[in-house]
């Protein structure tokens, strides 16, 4: 399925992973996993992304921030949202798009906000 846009979400918490997951899935988008930031920047040398969904903490405080990095260093191109259970505290504290962030979920994610906002993001 090719037409199927790629969402990339980056979370060390398989609930989260298979929440995200089952919701997207049933949307019809295809989903790649990674449970680290590290996971996470090797695999994109093999996906194409068309928007990543990133965890802010993970195995270290700034992982979701490196990740953030290293995708608009690459030039994917693919917007950024960040996963964070302090969502709009982090939102309304630090400059998200600074940051290489093109928005923020809060966790656990509404469903409805979730596929509304990518869809959005993707033009669709």
């Amino acid at each position: 399925m090719a037409d199927k846009k790629l969402i990339f979400v980056i979370d060390d918490d398989p609930d989260i992973i298979d929440s995200i997951s089952a919701v997207l899935t049933a949307e019809g988008f295809a989903v790649e996993i990674a449970m680290s930031g590290e996971e996470g920047i090797a695999r994109l040398s093999k996906i194409k992304p068309s928007l990543v969904l990133c965890d802010m903490m993970m195995e270290h405080i700034d992982a979701g921030t490196r990740v953030a990095e290293e995708i608009k260093k690459r030039g994917i191109g693919a917007p950024v949202y960040l996963l964070s259970s302090i969502g709009s505290a982090t939102a309304s504290n630090i400059e998200i798009d600074r940051l290489g962030f093109d928005g923020v979920f809060q966790k656990p994610v509404a469903p409805a906000h979730l596929v509304s906002t990518i869809k959005k993001a993707l033009g669709m």
